[in-house]
């Protein structure tokens, strides 16, 4: 169904969006608006509509890439990754994937995000909101795969309560990707250059949502490595249970992707991974990532643009 609601009814609330609801069980909303028309007026509506429903998406479009930052910056702060190959050549606010060369030259990287993850968990400061614009779409269902992670741990059984109640280690070195600057080094020193940029960090296992108050669990099997209360063969047991029973066919939600299909979403409530695709066909899709002003989680110190 559709919101009968001017678009800028409250610049405040979720209901001053035009948005039509999924079936019954689905997961997100879509936003019947050009992203090209959301602006700071709308932003704080349009935050609401993705802290409820974790997952928004919109209608296709031709957005620049300024105008994909414009849309980004509506919403908080345009994230800069940390690694400069990922960067788009004149915005480093666009994070690229891509296996297309742009002037005969290699821009961002290829084949990023293809295990399940939350972006930045490897850092003190996650990232709390993400946005991916998809430009070059191959042959076949290319898509990203989300899970809900406040209905896993509704479901989770029993037996693994005990391992979700304390604080995780997360790293990042296992998915650096090779750069040509890495000729002639052992695997060795890469890991050891990558994992003193990227340190382990520790968030709690279940977060609680600084907006809703939602309980969250807050593990991945792209960068969770050990629970920190439990014995490393304890720890390694329990977080393989963990992620079978989070990654189970039946709490996965595919989106797939169009060429100009704006998707957003909440960090702190969906997993998400890449999925489908050919790495033989041209493929691009452009990322910015925001910082909300929030704390990541209830219990932390307030975060980028909090005032």
């Amino acid at each position: 169904m559709e919101s009968s609601q001017s678009p800028r009814a409250s610049a405040t609330s979720a209901d001053a969006l035009p948005v039509t609801l999924p079936p019954a069980g689905r997961l997100g909303v879509r936003v019947e608006l050009d992203p090209r028309d959301v602006d700071a007026s709308l932003g704080p509506a349009l935050r609401a509509l993705v802290y409820e429903h974790k997952l928004v998406t919109f209608p296709e479009c031709e957005l620049t890439t300024r105008e994909h930052i414009a849309f980004a910056r509506a919403l908080g702060e345009p994230q800069i990754y940390f690694q400069h190959n990922y960067h788009h050549p004149d915005h480093p606010e666009i994070f690229v994937s891509s296996n297309i060369p742009h002037d005969g030259k290699k821009v961002g990287v290829a084949g990023t995000g293809r295990y399940w993850h939350t972006d930045y968990q490897f850092f003190p400061e996650p990232l709390p909101l993400t946005t991916v614009l998809p430009r070059v779409v191959p042959s076949g269902e290319r898509a990203t795969c989300f899970i809900d992670m406040e209905r896993v741990l509704r479901e989770l059984p029993e037996a693994l309560h005990p391992f979700v109640d304390g604080r995780a280690r997360h790293e990042a070195k296992w998915r650096y990707k090779i750069q040509p600057c890495d000729v002639d080094k052992s695997i060795t020193e890469i890991l050891e250059e990558f994992g003193a940029l990227t340190p382990a960090v520790t968030h709690p296992t279940v977060i609680t949502h600084p907006v809703h108050g939602r309980k969250l669990l807050y593990v991945s099997r792209g960068f969770t490595v050990a629970l920190e209360e439990w014995p490393p063969d304890v720890s390694m047991k329990a977080l393989g249970e963990l992620f079978d029973f989070v990654e189970h066919e039946a709490h996965v939600h595919r989106e797939p992707w169009r060429p100009g299909r704006m998707l957003l979403w909440d960090n702190r409530q969906l997993v998400h991974m890449a999925a489908g695709g050919s790495h033989r066909e041209p493929a691009e899709s452009h990322r910015v990532g925001v910082y909300d002003g929030l704390p990541f989680y209830a219990d932390e110190p307030r975060g980028r643009l909090a005032s």
